[in-house]
Parts: C-alpha cells; sequence; structure tokens
C-alpha cells in the first residue's frame, strides 16, 4: 500500500508543479508574477528530483542496468555482462559542444523528469535548486547576464527552463561572429547594475569578454549612453537594427562605466556589478584553470566561481553540488548514461570497470553509452575519483587524451605539460602566462627544415615583450626534468630542442574565432589553418 500511496504522492506533486508552469507561461503579463511561479514550480520539480537521486545514489549498480536497458533496441540481451560480451570497445565518441540546443520546455517534461530520465532538464533543475540554495538572490529576475557563443543555434544556458534569469538577448549568441556576439552580450550586461549572476559557457568567453571590456570600455560606455549598439565586423544590420531596438539611452550607467575603468581593471567585475554573488562558468577544470585563476587574480578578484555541469562527448554527465569550492567536483548521475571505466596506466588487455567499481584517488579514462546506438565510445577524458556521495563516484577531470604530445611515443599530458610550463614561466622575472598551444612538428612539414622531430609552444605572456634564448631554453630544462624519456629522448638526439614562441595580446582570441564552434581551447593543434593563424601572430 504504502509504494503505491508514494506514487500518488508523486504524480500529484509533478502534477502541480506543470500546472503552475503552465499557467506561468501563459500569464500575458506580469512578468515578475510570472518569474515567482516558474521558479517555484522548478525549484519543487528540482527538490523532488533531488530526493530521487539520494535514493539511486544508494542503489547504482540498479541504475546503471536500467539505463542501459533503456539504450538498447528492444530484445537484446539484458545485463552489462552480455553488453559488453557483444560490444567490444569502440572507438573515440563523437565530438560535442559543451551544452546542447535549447529544448522547449512543457508541463509533461517535468512530469516526465519526476520519474523518467531527462539529463539536461534534471540538470538545469539541480543547478538551480543549488544555486538558490548558496545564493539566495541568484534566482532574480532579468538578474543572470549571459555571455556565450553560439552560431548556428542556440546553446541551453545553465538555467535554461527559466528564461527569464536573464537580462541578455538570446539572438546575441548565434551571431556569426564570436567577437560581435561576446560584445553585445556584453553591453546589454553593462546596463544591467543589479547582476547577480555573471554566466559564461566557457571560461575562454567570460576571459575574451573581459579583455574587450578593457580594449574597448570607451566605445561601450558611449554605446550606453545613447543607447545604440555600434556596426560591427561579424554584425549583420537586421540583427543590429533588432537588439538595438531593445536598448534605451542610460547616461549615468556609461558615467559610472568610465568612471570605474578610469581606476583600473582589478577586481573591476565587482565594481560594475555590487551585487553580485557568482560566476558560473561551462569549464573550470583541466587546463581551463589558467583562465579561471587569471580572472580572480585581477577582473573578477573576490568572487566565486561555480562550474555546473561535467560533459563529455556533448554528453551531460554529472553536476557539482559544491559551488562554493575552489576546485570543481561533479557527482556521476547514474540514471544519465552507462559509463565504464579503464583505469590508468593502461593494461596491456583493457577490461573495463563499472560506475560501483572505482576506487578513491585512482585515474580513470572514461568509455561511455549515453545514446542508442554509439555503444562503449571512449570519451578521451580522464578522470579522478575524489570521493563518494553514498554509492556514486564524485570525480575530477584532469585531462583529454587527444591533447597529448607525442612525436616519438612519449605522450607527454595535457596537465602536465601545462605544470611544466607555469614552472618555466616563474622563472622569468616579471612574466606571466596569459594563454598557450601547441604543435606537434609534424604538422609543419617542410618548413620545419631537416631538424628531428620536435615541439613547438605558442605563448601570450603579460610582464614582458621578448624571450632570451636563455628563458626559451628554460622551458625544455623544465620538461626534461618532469618527463625522464623526453630527456632521454634529447640525449639520444631523437627529439629536437623545443623551438618557444611569443604572440601578440589577442592572438588566441582570433585562434578561437577561427576555431568556429564553442569547444574548451585545444592545447594541441592538429589543422594547417589553426597553424598559420598562429604563426602570423609571432612576436618573437
Amino acid at each position: 500500500m504504502l509504494p503505491a500511496v508514494a506514487v500518488a504522492v508523486a504524480v500529484a506533486v509533478a502534477v502541480a508543479v506543470a500546472v503552475a508552469v503552465a499557467v506561468a507561461v501563459a500569464l500575458p503579463a506580469a512578468p515578475a508574477l510570472r518569474h515567482r511561479l516558474a521558479r517555484s514550480a522548478l525549484l519543487r520539480a528540482a527538490g523532488r528530483y533531488r530526493r530521487r537521486l539520494e535514493l539511486r545514489g544508494s542503489e547504482v549498480r540498479l541504475s546503471q542496468e536500467r539505463r542501459l536497458r533503456r539504450l538498447l533496441p528492444p530484445g537484446t540481451a539484458r545485463g552489462s555482462e552480455a553488453f559488453r560480451e557483444r560490444h567490444p570497445l569502440g572507438q573515440s565518441c563523437p565530438e560535442g559542444a559543451p551544452g546542447g540546443q535549447v529544448p522547449p520546455l512543457r508541463p509533461w517534461a517535468l512530469l516526465r523528469s519526476c520519474w523518467g530520465t531527462d539529463p539536461p532538464l534534471q540538470g538545469s533543475l539541480l543547478y538551480l535548486d543549488t544555486l538558490r540554495a548558496t545564493f539566495p538572490q541568484a534566482l532574480a529576475p532579468r538578474g543572470t547576464a549571459l555571455l556565450s557563443w553560439a552560431p548556428g543555434r542556440p546553446r541551453a544556458p545553465a538555467g535554461w527552463p527559466l528564461p527569464t534569469l536573464y537580462c541578455t538577448p538570446a539572438e546575441a549568441a548565434a551571431l556569426p561572429s564570436r567577437a560581435a556576439a561576446l560584445r553585445v552580450q556584453l553591453l546589454f550586461a553593462l546596463r544591467a547594475r543589479a547582476l547577480h549572476v555573471l554566466e559564461a559557457g566557457l571560461a575562454t568567453e567570460l576571459h575574451d569578454a573581459l579583455a574587450a571590456l578593457r580594449a574597448g570600455w570607451p566605445g561601450l560606455a558611449e554605446d550606453l549612453a545613447l543607447g545604440r549598439l555600434s556596426p560591427q565586423p561579424g554584425l549583420p544590420e537586421d540583427a543590429r537594427g533588432r537588439l538595438q531596438a531593445l536598448l534605451a539611452p542610460d547616461v549615468s550607467r556609461a558615467a559610472e562605466l568610465r568612471a570605474e575603468c578610469a581606476h583600473g581593471f582589478e577586481g573591476i567585475v565587482q565594481r560594475l556589478w555590487p551585487q553580485l554573488e557568482v560566476v558560473v562558468v561551462g569549464t573550470a577544470h583541466g587546463t581551463e584553470h589558467l583562465y579561471c585563476d587569471a580572472l580572480r587574480r585581477a577582473d573578477c578578484k573576490g568572487l566565486p566561481f561555480y562550474c555546473p555541469f561535467y560533459r563529455a562527448a556533448g554528453a551531460l554527465l554529472g553536476v557539482n553540488l559544491w559551488p562554493e569550492e575552489p576546485t570543481p567536483r561533479f557527482l556521476l548521475c547514474p540514471d544519465w548514461a552507462f559509463c565504464e571505466f579503464l583505469p590508468c596506466p593502461a593494461e596491456e588487455e583493457p577490461r573495463t570497470v563499472l560506475l560501483g567499481e572505482l576506487w578513491e584517488g585512482r585515474e580513470y579514462g572514461l568509455v561511455l553509452t549515453a545514446r542508442p546506438g554509439e555503444y562503449r565510445c571512449r570519451s578521451g577524458e580522464v578522470l579522478r575519483v575524489a570521493g563518494f556521495h553514498k554509492q556514486c563516484p564524485v570525480v575530477e577531470p584532469i585531462r583529454r587524451e587527444s591533447q597529448a604530445l607525442s612525436v616519438r611515443g612519449e605522450s607527454i599530458p595535457e596537465e602536465r605539460f601545462c605544470r611544466s610550463l607555469c614552472r618555466a614561466v616563474g622563472l622569468w622575472p616579471g612574466a606571466r602566462l596569459v594563454d598557450y598551444v601547441c604543435v606537434e612538428s609534424t604538422l609543419l612539414g617542410a618548413s620545419s627544415g631537416a631538424c628531428a622531430p620536435h615541439y613547438e609552444v605558442f605563448v601570450e605572456l603579460r610582464g614582458l615583450r621578448d624571450l632570451s634564448e636563455g628563458q626559451r631554453y628554460k622551458l625544455d630544462q623544465c620538461l626534461q626534468e618532469d618527463f625522464p624519456i623526453y630527456k632521454s629522448f634529447r640525449f639520444k638526439g631523437s627529439i629536437g630542442p623545443l623551438r618557444l614562441h611569443l604572440v601578440g595580446a589577442g592572438a588566441f582570441a582570433r585562434l578561437r574565432e577561427a576555431l568556429g564552434s564553442p569547444l574548451p581551447m585545444p592545447r594541441v593543434l592538429r589543422e594547417e589553418r589553426l597553424l598559420q593563424l598562429i604563426q602570423s601572430t609571432v612576436i618573437s
């Protein structure tokens, strides 16, 4: 009897939530009331799903088997053991952009989320619930500004089920030019002094938008004062007209922007938006921490950073329930995808372990079955198990295997190369690393000359305008100290000396524009056109 009562109560709650959302959406006026009704309904649904997640966390094996059954065709042999015997380990996962297309929120979607599987909706519900619990004013209407570029199709922001959160127009994100999209969104964000949340799809988007503020604040102040949107490359005239119609002159805000920028840019974000509580970024792990660390030290000084989701190959896999912790950790939700793990270092005959068989402190390569027909794909992501929430592992993404450097089979991992580079930069007085990218000499072709295979590294620095030969050698020396196999190849002459190039300011923003899609920054370039672009920006 009790289970039937529990189901009836759950259905009643879900129906009440769905009705509240439907009423909120249908209200033609009273936007504040519409926002409060929708927010209340979504938070009720979030509470319901959080309780369900706590229950699933005590039965991880069962939840994973249930998820696998939903992903397999009807009539397929059941169970993870039979599945692994039938399907060998696959190739790399199809690459997907962080965040998915904005789905329409319909009342029955909330109903389904209370007992079915809908990772995008359930993840956003957990985000809204976690944000509200930690930062009480974070869900205020039009209190969030979004900095995100999604050419071609919308990319779902973290709080997409509650669109009245956002003060930035959705059309701005879909402009063909990344630089134009970020500038337009920044202008709309500057209009709203009472922001509580500054959200960016990627840490690089926030980094480049604030770099645009540093470089172009007089023009932004003038646009604010006049209520206009200046013409710029990549901003079509018809889109400019529609977006400009949403603006109004604000002389006092323009004066405030001029005054704050005249005082310098340390802590500029908090000074421009005094009520800001948190900075939300889509990626803050792996080598993306370079941007977050730089922003914490300067423009965003004094503000917490929160990375709410963990995605791999375009699939949502985990959620960060601890927004105040400096290092993002993600709870892998057992009913969002079927996950397997390859222990690191790799074994000769790799055999995967399941979600409930991981060990704390160890590193694993992620193998993913997230969509029907795409079975046992290697995601190329390496995770470290930081702990457990009940039976669910809590993980830290460590590196992307595709970003390892290797010209003789030495395989220098992404995050360890980054540490060596940061150590070398620390030996150059006054220098601070802004960004970097690497190239293996095989991509250079005949232009690399007759020398042995080697790495070429392109860096953007602050505090240094030139590099001496001694400074350039420091990086090669650090790599030899940190990687004995690299030192061995260097000693034998099988790998040539590393070549280090200094690029001008803004070079990496141009590179990210040329990538053409909003993906985390690659650390090893594999395309000649991207190599030629970064080579054209070298100043030393």
